[in-house]
C-alpha cells in the first residue's frame, strides 16, 4: 500500500454569486515519526512521499548522524494501523550515532526548528562554506522557470512548496515538494546524502517560499554555496548566510532578484 500525496474532496464553490458543488484536489498532510536507531527523534507533519529522504535530510541538518555511516533506512509500523508502516521511519547507524534527545512537541509543516531553544547551538558546529561554485545572476533569474515544470503536486493542488538542487548552469538535479518548505528542503538534502553527494558546494538550493533561518541553516549544513528563494528572507537568515559565506538571493521575480549576501 502506498500513500497518495493528494485527495479529492467535494466542495461548495462560489463563482460570481452562484453556488455549485465541485470536486477539489487537496494536498495530503500526515504525521511522520522519525527515529534514530529505534530512538524517537521527532514527529513532523508532511506530505507522504520520499519519506526516507525526509528523515535522512532532517537528521543531517540537526547533526544527529554526527559523521557516522548510515547503515540503512526503513519504514516500520506498530501493527495497529495499516497506515502506520508508512508513517514511521527508522534510521540505522548500528548504534554508532549518539542517542538523540527527542522533541516533545510535533514539528509542524510550517516549522523547521520550532522547539529548539538555542539557535546558536545549531550553527556552532558548522564552519563557513568553502570552495562553493559561483552562480551568476542570469542563472538565479532563470532557475524558478526551470523548476516549475517539475512541480506536479503544486499543479494539482496549489498547496505545496518546492525545493530543488540545481547546477551552476541552472539545471535542477533534485526537485521535491511538500506542504512544509522545510520538509521539501530535507527531502532534497536527504537524496543528496543517500547519493553520497554532500557537501553540495557545486550546487545551489532553490526554494519556492520565503528564506527563513531554518532554510539557510539546512543549506549550510548541506554545504550549499548559494540559496535562492522566491519569497522574502528574514533578518536572521541574512545574518546566518553572511556568517556561513552563503550567497543568498531572494524576492525572485521575472527579471529581478535581491542579493543579500
Amino acid at each position: 500500500m502506498a500513500h497518495s500525496r493528494s485527495r479529492r474532496i467535494l466542495v461548495r464553490r462560489l463563482d460570481d454569486g452562484t453556488a455549485r458543488r465541485a470536486p477539489d484536489e487537496v494536498a495530503v498532510e500526515e504525521p511522520l515519526e522519525i527515529r534514530l536507531d529505534g530512538h524517537p527523534v521527532t514527529t513532523t507533519m508532511r506530505t507522504p512521499g520520499h519519506d526516507h529522504e525526509l528523515a535522512v535530510g532532517f537528521a543531517h541538518a540537526e547533526g544527529l548522524l554526527d559523521g557516522v555511516r548510515l547503515h540503512g533506512v526503513r519504514s516500520c509500523g506498530l501493527g495497529l494501523d495499516e497506515r502506520a508502516a508508512f508513517n514511521i521511519v527508522d534510521l540505522s547507524t548500528g548504534g554508532q550515532a549518539p542517542v538523540p534527545t527527542a522533541r516533545l512537541t510535533t514539528t509542524t509543516s510550517a516549522c523547521g526548528v520550532c522547539g529548539s531553544a538555542d539557535v546558536d547551538a545549531l550553527v556552532a558546529r558548522l564552519s563557513p562554506v568553502a570552495g562553493g561554485t559561483t552562480i551568476v545572476s542570469e542563472v538565479l533569474l532563470a532557475v524558478a522557470d526551470r523548476v516549475r515544470p517539475q512541480q506536479e503536486l503544486f499543479d494539482l493542488t496549489g498547496g505545496v512548496h518546492a525545493a530543488a538542487a540545481f547546477t551552476p548552469d541552472g539545471q535542477p538535479t533534485v526537485v521535491r515538494e511538500d506542504v512544509g518548505r522545510h520538509n521539501a528542503v530535507d527531502k532534497v538534502v536527504g537524496r543528496l546524502h543517500l547519493d553520497d553527494a554532500l557537501p553540495a558546494g557545486d550546487l545551489g538550493l532553490f526554494v519556492s517560499g520565503r528564506a527563513g533561518f531554518e532554510i539557510v541553516q539546512k543549506a549550510w549544513a548541506a554545504g550549499f554555496g548559494t540559496v535562492v528563494a522566491v519569497g522574502a528572507p528574514t533578518s536572521l537568515a541574512v545574518d546566518v548566510a553572511r556568517q556561513a559565506g552563503i550567497a543568498l538571493a531572494a524576492f525572485l521575480r521575472p527579471g529581478g532578484v535581491n542579493l543579500y549576501s
